[in-house]
């Protein structure tokens, strides 16, 4: 199992860092760059926003590599009850249909709703393939069986959240890839130790070999950005990977798995959502963009954009373990693991602004003496 892992890791890493500078150059050709037109923006001049082609392309050329080869060896059976071969041409055809909404979206700028369109049909072309949430579960107290129709419905809600959860905290260098990074490196841990179907862990390992082959083009300072079409296929993938790596697991822990993992995007929309709303009295409202993101509080707190990022992967990366030890040791270490962290944040969070306020009046002082 381990050898098609690093297989699948390292032909996605492969591909996608060889093929990341080509969409640079189309990126130009095509119009895709985004231009600094308001304040809300981070950067300050044109920059190509196409490199979500290259992530696309690793993650398939892995998938595809791995599925002939398992198939040949009889390591899986695409046409078994669980029917891996008809839930992965829904995945395919999905991925093409929220590459075709996010191309559009980033070479014409589609409307909202034009957006929540495709990414509607893709979330719908997975659920008519058999990929659905069949059941809901209440930590610690009961399960909710679904029928069709909820089950199609809460299916539908999931995959469309975590798309835009992961494309509104795309705000900075290396934001949306990273966080979403750290996301499959929990899923991958929290499926092994589930002992989960192998083609969800090869699949989230091809996504995170597929970033880890564009961070180095992405990470502050970016020479490109991943674009609506990558982080919108970056949710996307890990929306309906999750949901396959849970989907015969009669477990409650393993099944919050994945929302814990993705708390912070998740909470980061939920919050914008409210926020937008109380601001404008209107839901309408929830579409206009503003500078309320965590990633835009923390740069207003003087933060610089690389220090904002590695405090929000260093979150990211706290609910992941959370989730893996609330998997493998209970509850109780889990929660213990939660308020240590807290408390080490906390702690160090003050002397981090003690020493910001001492190193801004040296600043002063400097300033002063060069005035005079």
């Amino acid at each position: 199992m381990w050898g098609n892992i690093a297989i699948a890791f390292l032909l996605a890493f492969i591909v996608s860092f060889m093929a990341t500078p080509y969409t640079i150059k189309i990126a130009t050709k095509i119009g895709a760059v985004d231009v600094p037109k308001d304040k809300r923006r981070m950067h300050t001049k044109k920059m190509p926003k196409f490199g979500g082609p290259a992530v696309i392309i690793g993650f398939l050329v892995s998938m595809a590599y791995l599925l002939i080869v398992m198939s040949i060896e009889g390591s899986i059976d695409l046409f078994t009850e669980q029917e891996y071969g008809k839930k992965l041409l829904g995945l395919l055809l999905g991925i093409v249909a929220i590459a075709i909404t996010g191309v559009l979206d980033d070479t014409k700028t589609l409307t909202w709703w034009q957006q929540l369109i495709g990414q509607v049909v893709a979330a719908v072309i997975v659920v008519a393939f058999g990929i659905r949430i069949e059941h809901l579960d209440i930590p610690f107290l009961y399960r909710v069986g679904l029928n069709e129709v909820f089950s199609t419905i809460v299916t539908i809600v999931w995959i469309v959240g975590v798309i835009n959860s992961i494309n509104l905290i795309d705000g900075l260098d290396g934001l949306s890839s990273g966080i979403t990074l750290i996301s499959c490196i929990s899923l991958l841990i929290i499926f092994s130790l589930n002992e989960s179907p192998l083609i969800a862990i090869v699949l989230i390992t091809a996504l995170a070999g597929a970033i880890v082959g564009f961070l180095p083009y992405n990470f502050n300072p970016a020479k490109t950005f991943i674009g609506d079409v990558g982080s919108n296929f970056m949710g996307f993938a890990l929306a309906v990977i999750s949901i396959l790596g849970v989907a015969k697991t009669y477990t409650a822990i393993v099944i919050i798995a994945p929302i814990m993992v993705l708390a912070l995007p998740i909470f980061d929309t939920l919050w914008a959502i409210v926020r937008r709303i109380a601001k404008t009295k209107s839901i309408k409202g929830v579409f206009k963009a503003d500078k309320g993101h965590l990633h835009h509080r923390l740069m207003a707190r003087g933060y610089s954009q690389k220090q904002a990022v590695l405090i929000l992967y260093g979150i990211t990366a706290t609910f992941g373990m959370t989730a893996i030890i609330l998997l493998d040791s209970g509850v109780w270490k889990a929660i213990s693991f939660a308020i240590l962290v807290i408390a080490i944040v906390a702690i160090g969070y003050k002397d981090i602004l003690h020493l910001r306020d001492e190193d801004e009046e040296e600043i002063t002082k400097s300033n002063r003496k060069e005035e005079k």
